[in-house]
């Protein structure tokens, strides 16, 4: 099993405001996260939803080897970092959401 992230932003007010924070000061503070496997961002203007959801500005994706491994990086100080951070990026809960879980190939 592995575990994953991920992290799905809604469309900021000031989306260039948003775009350099997140490149320049959030991007490398998750890349400090202990046990990251894996980053990925979702490419500028490719977001389709089938469902209707037009919202979503961009979507993260962190690797980790479990959901155990999540929970203990976000308990280091570079995890506490990174979630105080994603409250300036998305101050409140209604303008992101998450989901931390374990998967596995079937």
């Amino acid at each position: 099993m592995k575990g994953k992230m991920i992290v799905m932003y809604y469309t900021p007010k000031d989306t260039a405001a948003f775009d350099r924070h997140y490149t320049e000061i959030h991007v490398p503070l998750a890349q400090k996260l202990p046990g990251l496997r894996k980053y990925e961002l979702s490419m500028e203007k490719t977001i389709f939803s089938p469902t209707g959801h037009s919202n979503v500005y961009l979507i993260a994706t962190l690797y980790f080897d479990s959901l155990e491994a999540i929970k203990t990086a976000f308990a280091t100080p570079e995890g506490e970092a990174c979630a105080t951070d994603r409250k300036i990026l998305a101050p409140g809960n209604d303008a992101v959401q998450m989901y931390l879980y374990e998967c596995g190939e079937v």
